[in-house]
């Protein structure tokens, strides 16, 4: 299996995955795939134990028709065909494309070369190192998969099954670090090499603002940052408190200038005395924020979508480390002076949403369903708000 995950992350690197060259033996056989009736034996074997991974609904093409005179290679040519269907189930799952509506997360999975991959496993007679090598790394996907074989309640087996289909519909290869935030349990986790270093406690969305789904880089952070405010809350007194009260809106840090409401970097701030630099459509970023008693709710869907993070300085001096100390941190915030850091390297962060995740001592965490997501119909109507940061 490490051969294959080793040969899947080379791809991966490069959009031109489909040019990288092949050894003699493959080449050999490109044009005329045979399989021997052991490897179509396994691979009937993976089709059947498909149903331990979550994708007991994939259809697979039947390969058993057996070959003819007048086509000697059906039989392989119809196993080719039922282990890339079985391939891209491993990969995306199977699931109504209606279903990922609201998953905004891209794959590049689609630069995988499956044929070259599969003409390799053939020829090292490895096909179960293949399709290992097609589940999702995070340790997470690997508790739910090894508790779905054992639960025996229906609805934590559809809870189970649903939450391996989204990791599924994740990159294979997420980045060697990365952050991930599962509005779901209300926490970001820093990643690397597909383990966990490090989480912090989060407040995502409220019902009616749900932080959405969805991928970005961050790049840096941003100390002591101006709260640009947007029109919709503006709308809800800022506005009014600015022309009618202007004492009240100095007090608070609130001005005008060239026509946008903003606030100033202070102690009261919405923003608290960080954002992350992370460009996205939707205008959603982690932040620091000045009020934190609500880290203590067990349900934290308090912003208007925006990700509201806990310990959110040491999260910068975590991602910081290398390109500023956490002195020179401290310094920048003392000074109340706005400034950018550059992160030493930019990472992915994937903002997401698991019902259901692996628990350090072994067991499976459920969280409530907070956005009714678990509900695909539902989800795929969920409305699309910006946030405030």
């Amino acid at each position: 299996m490490r051969i294959f995950i080793t040969i899947l992350s080379g791809f991966l690197l490069s959009a031109s995955a489909v040019a990288q060259p092949v050894d003699q033996a493959v080449e050999d056989i490109r044009d005329h795939l045979i399989w021997t009736e052991p490897q179509i034996v396994q691979l009937q074997q993976l089709v059947d134990a498909r149903a331990s991974e979550g994708l007991g609904n994939c259809t697979i093409s039947d390969f058993s028709q057996p070959n003819s005179a007048s086509d000697p290679y059906r039989r392989s040519r119809l196993a080719s065909v039922a282990a890339n269907e079985l391939m891209k189930a491993y990969l995306e799952g199977c699931s109504p494309a209606s279903a990922r509506a609201k998953w905004n997360i891209s794959s590049d999975d689609r630069y995988i070369d499956t044929q070259q991959l599969l003409l390799k496993a053939l020829v090292r007679n490895d096909l179960v190192g293949y399709f290992e090598a097609l589940r999702p790394r995070n340790p997470h996907y690997q508790a739910l998969r090894e508790a779905y074989a054992t639960e025996v309640d229906a609805e934590k087996r559809a809870t189970l099954a649903l939450n391996m289909e989204r990791w599924r519909w994740m990159r294979l290869a997420m980045g060697q670090k990365y952050l991930l935030v599962n509005a779901a349990s209300f926490e970001v986790t820093l990643w690397e090499n597909d383990q966990k270093l490090k989480s912090w406690p989060v407040i995502v969305g409220k019902t009616k603002s749900p932080t959405p789904i969805f991928e970005a880089t961050v790049s840096g952070v941003i100390l002591n940052p101006w709260w640009e405010i947007p029109t919709s809350i503006v709308a809800e007194g800022i506005g009014s408190m600015v022309r009618n009260n202007p004492a009240a809106a100095r007090r608070k840090g609130y001005v005008l200038q060239n026509g946008h409401y903003r606030q100033r970097p202070g102690p009261g701030n919405a923003l608290g005395q960080m954002k992350l630099v992370m460009p996205n459509s939707y205008s959603v970023y982690l932040h620091d924020t000045p009020y934190k008693n609500r880290f203590s709710e067990p349900v934290r869907t308090f912003s208007h979508g925006c990700i509201r993070v806990g310990g959110a300085i040491d999260l910068d001096k975590t991602l910081l480390e290398g390109a500023a100390t956490p002195e020179q941190i401290d310094e920048i915030l003392a000074s109340r002076k706005t400034t950018k850091l550059s992160l030493t390297k930019a990472i992915p962060i994937y903002i997401a949403y698991f019902t259901a995740e692996g628990a350090e001592d072994g067991t499976i965490r459920y969280f409530p369903d907070i956005y009714k997501r678990d509900d695909l119909k539902l989800a795929q109507n969920e409305p699309r708000l910006d946030c405030a940061a």
